[in-house]
């Protein structure tokens, strides 16, 4: 059976997405983030596997600030434009690092 490898550009984003989705209707900030937490391991494993060890640890730390930066972001444009906008900028930063490579 082949192996399905989901790009890490989709694992970051929707952990990002998924992640206040979660907190936002479950009302458990904590439960978003453990799917928060739990799509950035994952996208971790495939930046390392893919790019390296440095790539991975640029890679986590915009997903860190991603995250952090989402919340002052959504003061001036609203919680969703604001997790949509970093989901896409980690993306397509986990793209062009770690995806696109054959």
């Amino acid at each position: 059976m082949a192996k399905v490898q989901v790009p890490t550009a989709v694992v970051a984003a929707g952990g990002l997405v998924g992640g206040y989705a979660t907190a936002r209707f479950t009302k458990k900030r904590p439960l978003g983030g453990v799917v928060l937490a739990v799509a950035g391991a994952v996208a971790a494993k495939g930046w390392q596997e893919r790019a390296g060890g440095t790539a991975a640890v640029a890679l986590g730390a915009a997903y860190v600030a991603a995250f952090a930066g989402s919340h002052p972001l959504a003061k001036k444009v609203g919680a969703w434009p604001a997790v949509f906008g970093v989901a896409g900028a980690v993306g397509l930063a986990s793209w062009a690092v770690a995806d696109r490579r054959p």
